[in-house]
């Protein structure tokens, strides 16, 4: 299992159509598997492109 090493968490509200109508949403950070020195851990693409 891959290390989490992130502070992202998933970010939480309402979708609202034309009609005004709210429904519940999730939206889920992009969680990426990448090795770093030889460990796999869990980080979102933004930061393995700043490490990159």
């Amino acid at each position: 299992m891959a290390k989490k090493i992130t502070n992202k968490k998933p970010l939480a509200g309402n979708k609202r159509s034309h009609a005004l109508n709210a429904t519940k949403m999730v939206q889920k950070p992009n969680l990426q598997k990448k090795t770093i020195d030889g460990q796999k851990v869990r980080i979102s693409a933004r930061e393995a492109k700043k490490i990159k």
